[in-house]
């Protein structure tokens, strides 16, 4: 879902190749594009959290190598 502007600023849906003037939507239609631009939000922000915890995940496993090069495993 993409919204984007035309030239003389009536916002603008862009939904399954179909476009729509949002201000012309009903209220619930409106309610709906919303929400799914929260969801979208949040996707990023999740994606992008998981991607700190990957750098994370891969320092303490290289932390990890450090620490055990000089013990012997069993």
């Amino acid at each position: 879902m993409d919204e984007s502007i035309k030239p003389q600023g009536d916002p603008i849906l862009t939904f399954e190749d179909h476009n729509y003037d949002l201000k012309t939507l009903p209220d619930e239609v409106k309610e709906l594009v919303k929400g799914m631009q929260v969801a979208d939000a949040q996707l990023r922000m999740h994606e992008d959290t998981l991607k700190v915890l990957v750098v994370g995940r891969q320092s303490l496993a290289e932390q990890l190598k450090i620490k055990l090069k000089d013990i012997k495993p069993i």
